[in-house]
C-alpha cells in the first residue's frame, strides 16, 4: 500500500498546548503487538517525529507499551511506543526509540514535508 501524505498545521491539544512538530497524513497498514490484547491490525492516520496515530478496532489501554510494525518510504520498521491517547477508535502513540530510529523517522518526516510543499505538476 503506497502511503498517502498531506501536511497538517500545528494544532492545539485538549490541554491547550500547541504541537511543536507538524503532523503529516500518512496512511499505511500497521500491526500493533500488545501485552494485554495480543497482535492487532489497523491503519495509520498521520505521523510526526515524536509519534503516530492509528485506527484500531480493539481497545488498547492508555500507557501500555506496544511494538508497532509499519512501512515507511525507506522500508519496514519496528518501533516501540507508548499509548498516549484514544478518541473512539483512533489511538495516539508516542515513539520510545533509540537515536538511530528517531533519525529514520525524522528523515521520513522531512521527506514528506518536501513532497507536500512542491507545487502540483512538478
Amino acid at each position: 500500500m503506497k502511503p498517502q501524505t498531506h501536511n497538517q498545521p500545528a494544532i492545539s491539544s485538549p490541554l491547550g498546548s500547541t504541537r511543536v512538530e507538524p503532523r503529516f497524513q500518512f496512511v499505511v497498514e500497521i500491526t500493533v503487538r500488545t501485552r494485554t490484547r495480543g497482535v492487532l491490525t489497523g491503519h495509520t492516520a498521520d505521523i510526526s517525529e515524536s509519534g503516530i496515530s492509528a485506527m484500531l478496532r480493539i481497545h488498547v489501554p492508555l500507557s501500555e507499551i506496544v511494538e508497532l510494525n509499519f512501512t515507511l518510504p525507506i522500508g519496514q520498521v519496528k518501533v516501540h511506543a507508548i499509548v498516549r491517547q484514544r478518541d473512539a477508535f483512533r489511538y495516539g502513540f508516542q515513539f520510545l526509540e533509540s537515536a538511530a530510529m528517531q533519525e529514520v523517522i525524522r528523515s521520513t518526516c522531512r521527506r514528506l514535508a518536501t513532497e507536500q510543499t512542491r507545487p502540483a505538476g512538478l
